[in-house]
């Protein structure tokens, strides 16, 4: 049985789901249109049976009436022809009351105990003339049984005819079931057949460009294989966005890492040789390898920090951010020691909480910082502000500085965007996209614009929930 469980299992697996489904709602309307012939079949057959014993009780009704006062005796014999009346026969309850005449029906002992009274009336099927008949067997009063016969084959003709038309109607409803059932597989699987086609030509062409032809109609009104095919375009559209996002980051990171990697080697070489240089030399390439050597590291370890994902659920703690915010500046005055940051926090915010990773939060915290020191002019401030407000908390960075040009506004957290200004100053253009990326993850938003008076302004703002 097992065996056959397996081997029934193993065939649903390497069928196609078009074939399975086609074959599941034919079996399901044959069995309707089987059991609905079958049903009719028994139907026609009893109202048939039905009529014809209801023309042997009247029959009966009528022999009792015209021959009441008879003895035992045949009272008609011709029922052996179709058109003939029912043939009837009058049988004693005692045997030796018998007419000399043999009997035409035959007597067993159910119709002496019709007679007798120890029996209810009943029906049977018998064969007499080499014709079926049909007999009532019913009391006809004062120990005597009264039987009836009608020829049945009429009936039982009709029985085979309306046998053998419902099985040809069932045939063509199971064949009818097959049609449709294929039919419906088709369309309703089409969406289906279409999502596997793209799915397969993007597992060989690699490229997520490609997208489900949906039908016309409002989206509320779709079905579930559309709406299905809906989701399948929508994950294929960020597939896409990541594919190119990713794409554009191994472009950029290449061309970024390609000068100081070459800046790197010119000064390796040059060490190799240094027994043709000066100690002063020396001195010169040893500094600006040691200082390449940093840039290339913070740019690596900037580019894993970027393509790091969300922070997973256990790492996210509650996180003071007046405290975090103040910790950040303090080390932030400690690096630029040449830059003023000034803190304020509101009374209404120097309790509040958010759930993050306080590692995480620092670093969007000082990449904040330290683009606006870079930008800060020697005798301008560095104003950090936390602010609470109904449902929320805002956290603002602003330095006095050149600011933002309108037309670098759209693109300051773009992955190794620099603005002209920035060209010259140190750093490798991924401080805010971090930044950004890192607020993303821990549900807040960061924007940027011009201060009002001049300079930029950063804020954060954390919603009234975390991530």
């Amino acid at each position: 049985m097992s065996g056959v469980r397996r081997l029934g299992s193993r065939w649903r697996r390497r069928r196609p789901l078009r074939t399975r489904l086609a074959l599941a709602a034919s079996a399901a309307v044959a069995l309707v249109a089987v059991g609905v012939c079958a049903a009719a079949f028994f139907v026609i057959r009893y109202e048939l049976l039905h009529q014809l014993d209801l023309s042997l009780t009247q029959s009966a009704t009528r022999v009792v009436q015209e021959n009441r006062g008879e003895g035992p005796q045949i009272i008609a014999g011709e029922c052996r022809y179709l058109s003939a009346p029912a043939c009837a026969q009058v049988v004693p309850a005692d045997p030796a009351a018998d007419p000399e005449a043999a009997y035409l029906l035959p007597v067993a002992a159910p119709v002496r105990e019709v007679a007798a009274g120890t029996r209810a009336p009943y029906f049977s099927n018998v064969t007499r003339f080499g014709q079926p008949l049909r007999m009532l067997t019913t009391p006809f009063g004062d120990g005597r049984a009264l039987q009836v016969a009608l020829r049945a084959d009429p009936v039982e003709k009709g029985v085979r005819q309306a046998a053998v038309l419902l099985a040809a109607v069932g045939g063509a409803g199971v064949l009818l079931a097959g049609l449709l059932g294929y039919a419906v597989s088709r369309t309703g699987l089409a969406p289906v057949a279409r999502l596997t086609s793209t799915a397969e030509r993007i597992a060989a062409t690699r490229d997520p460009r490609h997208r489900i032809e949906l039908p016309p109609g409002p989206p509320g009104r779709q079905d579930e294989v559309t709406r299905l095919a809906a989701s399948f375009n929508t994950m294929l559209g960020e597939l896409e966005q990541s594919v190119s996002a990713q794409r554009r980051l191994v472009a950029d990171a290449s061309h970024e890492l390609r000068t100081p990697l070459t800046a790197l080697r010119t000064n390796a070489e040059l060490l190799a040789r240094a027994d043709r240089l000066t100690p002063a030399q020396r001195e010169r390439a040893s500094g600006a390898l040691g200082r390449q050597i940093r840039e290339v590291a913070g740019l690596v370890n900037d580019l894993i920090e970027l393509a790091r994902d969300e922070e997973p659920s256990p790492l996210l703690e509650e996180v003071r951010i007046a405290e975090l915010a103040e910790q950040t500046v303090a080390m932030a005055r400690t690096h630029w020691p040449r830059v003023r940051f000034e803190l304020s926090t509101s009374p209404g915010a120097a309790g509040a909480t958010r759930p993050g990773v306080p590692a995480r939060l620092a670093r969007l915290l000082t990449n904040l910082l330290d683009n606006a020191a870079k930008f800060s002019p020697p005798d301008a401030p560095v104003e950090v502000g936390l602010t609470a407000y109904e449902g929320g908390l805002e956290l603002t960075v602003r330095d006095h500085g050149p600011g933002i040009a309108p037309e670098d506004l759209p693109y300051v957290f773009d992955r190794f965007y620099r603005a002209e200004a920035a060209r010259a100053l140190p750093g490798s253009g991924l401080g805010l996209a971090m930044a950004r990326q890192i607020a993303r993850a821990h549900g807040a938003e960061l924007t940027a614009r011009a201060a009002p008076g001049g300079g930029a302004l950063f804020t954060v703002v954390f919603g009234g929930e975390g991530p």
